[in-house]
């Protein structure tokens, strides 16, 4: 889990379909070290997590990531240089307790991500290796 110390929502507006987020990403995070050192940058699977925790925040339940139509990395977040991100989701849940999710991160005016995909709700266990990486 990323939320908390590698970024925490400095505020949010949620409907039933759609979240819009401010978001501090913490510069000092362990991760910078290795992603890259002297040049850090937000790595792309953390950028995707991000996304999928602040919609656990808002539907109040945990999820998995099943499928990813669209993925872009459309430019790098230094952290040393922009800390606030916007996150800016539309989300549909159905009956099954899957989540269609088509989301953007932006910093400033610069899209930085574009993801499309669909998540699952429910209670999964989180593995020790799991646990370890992050």
């Amino acid at each position: 889990m990323l939320l908390g110390n590698f970024f925490t929502i400095q505020s949010i507006q949620a409907s039933e379909e759609a979240i819009n987020a401010r978001l501090e990403i913490n510069p000092f995070h362990a991760i910078f070290d290795g992603h890259f050192p002297g040049i850090p940058v937000v790595p792309g699977v953390c950028m995707l997590q991000m996304v999928k925790e602040i919609t656990e925040s808002v539907i109040g339940r945990t999820t998995r990531l099943v499928k990813s139509d669209q993925a872009k990395f459309l430019s790098v977040i230094d952290p040393r240089i922009n800390t606030i991100i916007q996150a800016e989701l539309k989300y549909k849940m159905d009956e099954t307790g899957e989540i269609q999710v088509v989301a953007s991160l932006l910093n400033n005016e610069t899209v930085c991500l574009k993801f499309k995909g669909t998540f699952i709700t429910g209670d999964f266990p989180v593995t020790e290796s799991a646990e370890k990486s992050l």
